[in-house]
């Protein structure tokens, strides 16, 4: 016989609704995942909400034979941003199979790993590494600079294109409507229309505007200089045909997938500003890192070359703990895939049991922490993720980019990229709390990031 999900106490009517606060929803997701287990529901307002916490049970509804991606709430509303793009798009809409076979050879290993990949994120990263070196000392919010330098790569990389946003005084424009639409995002599901349409509504829509402009833009620049063209994503989404349909995207579909760059990167920034935190409280793991690079890159003047960046196996291990700890994509939702039958699904070999079509969300934070699978899970230890550790560990643990057809399809690049940047300031700043009193406080919406966490920085001792 099944056992009940365990859950907390309600009141009539409203149900958990003042458990979950929508202006700090992740956090409060890992309270109660804490507190009621690999598995735990809540009601709000009637709507019955089922989170899982554990690796097993996260691999168990990654069977993409009984589970598929689900888009709901928050999800939902992004489509007001990017309609039915690859991060939006419903299961059983045609258009998400036909962009993903335009798009992902341009995201494919074989591409990240080429020269003009990894050349256009080299070219662009030393503009951060100078910044935070052209002085003794200088103060910067980590999060920011690197949200800054990670626009900065997606355009040249994907777009080949140059914007110049690290050095501006005031926050880009860009960043601050991505980070507003996700937030109004999380919130607009737990409000009542009216005060979205009465007091929200027009804010969203501007930034909304500015987000789409921005792409129309890159996508106008590019048709209007010939010379950019070559044959990079932003070429295949002009020019190229699904292989399957034979059909072109239109321009409207353009532009949602150049956003949807946008809202699938973000991720990488905030997971090298964790990496730096967690170097910052371990001390010994900073000297290690700085050792390995050192034996690899010879001369201090060089930048690190693509050969070199693939053997630097312990700032791997480092960006892996750090996603562990916080996942900056901090969950993901899963529904069972239709079927005719409305029995109850069954989970854990029967112990659980969940309604025919209930979503899912996986919280990464306790799923990644799960006592089972790490020894010491609060602890910050590379080494356990370092070759054959890394290779034995149960798939639930490692799904920081999601699952299946739905990861994400950039998952490469950003990987890539996280690796190098934070080799690169490794190799080139010192860094050091602007605070020594800090403690990690992280909030967020699609993504989470660390809140308040200055540094200080300057040019490397030798």
């Amino acid at each position: 016989m099944s056992s009940e999900i365990p859950h907390p106490p309600g009141i009539p009517i409203l149900g958990n609704v003042f458990d979950v606060d929508p202006k700090d929803t992740w956090n409060s997701l890992i309270r109660l995942s804490e507190q009621y287990g690999p598995i735990c529901k809540i009601n709000v307002l009637g709507k019955q909400l089922v989170f899982i916490s554990s690796v097993a049970l996260l691999n168990e509804i990654c069977d993409e034979r009984r589970f598929r991606k689900c888009v709901t709430g928050p999800v939902v509303v992004m489509r007001d941003l990017a309609n039915d793009c690859l991060f939006t798009a419903y299961d059983n809409e045609q258009i998400w199979g036909i962009s993903h076979r335009i798009m992902k050879p341009y995201v494919s290993s074989a591409t990240v790993s080429a020269n003009t990949s990894f050349t256009d994120m080299a070219t662009v990263i030393p503009d951060l590494t100078k910044k935070w070196t052209s002085s003794p000392q200088k103060r910067v919010l980590f999060a920011n600079d690197l949200a800054r330098l990670l626009m900065t790569s997606v355009v040249q990389s994907f777009y080949n294109q140059r914007i110049h946003v690290l050095d501006s005084e005031e926050s880009p424009p860009l960043i601050e409507a991505w980070e507003s639409i996700t937030q109004e995002a999380m919130l607009r599901p737990t409000r009542p229309k009216l005060l979205t349409w009465l007091f929200h509504q027009g804010k969203f829509t501007k930034d909304i505007q500015l987000m789409r402009e921005f792409a129309e833009k890159i996508v106008k620049s590019r048709r209007d200089n010939p010379s950019q063209d070559r044959d990079d994503l932003l070429h295949a989404l002009l020019h190229n045909s699904d292989p399957v349909t034979g059909e072109k995207l239109n321009e409207s579909r353009i532009i949602d997938e150049v956003v949807t760059m946008f809202i699938g990167a973000a991720t990488s920034a905030n997971l090298v500003t964790y990496a730096l935190y967690y170097l910052l409280r371990n001390p010994e793991k900073l000297s290690k890192a700085r050792s390995e690079i050192d034996s690899i890159i010879n001369d201090s003047t060089d930048q690190i070359k693509l050969a070199q960046l693939n053997n630097l196996s312990y700032i791997e291990a480092i960006i892996r703990e750090s996603l562990r700890l916080s996942a900056t994509a901090p969950g993901f939702n899963i529904e069972p895939i239709p079927t005719e039958s409305k029995a109850p699904i069954l989970l854990a070999g029967g112990k659980y049991q969940i309604p025919h079509n209930q979503a899912m969300i996986a919280v990464l934070y306790t799923v990644n922490r799960d006592p089972d699978v790490f020894e010491n899970p609060e602890e910050f230890i590379p080494e356990r993720m370092l070759g054959e550790k890394w290779d034995a560990l149960p798939k639930g643990a490692r799904r920081g980019f999601g699952n299946g057809k739905r990861e994400c399809y950039g998952k490469m690049w950003a990987w890539r990229w996280s690796i190098l940047t934070l080799a690169s300031i490794i190799k080139d700043v010192d860094f050091e709390f602007a605070d020594s009193e800090y403690r990690l406080t992280s909030n967020g919406a699609f993504t989470v990031k660390p809140l308040e966490f200055y540094g200080l920085v300057s040019p490397r001792k030798r």
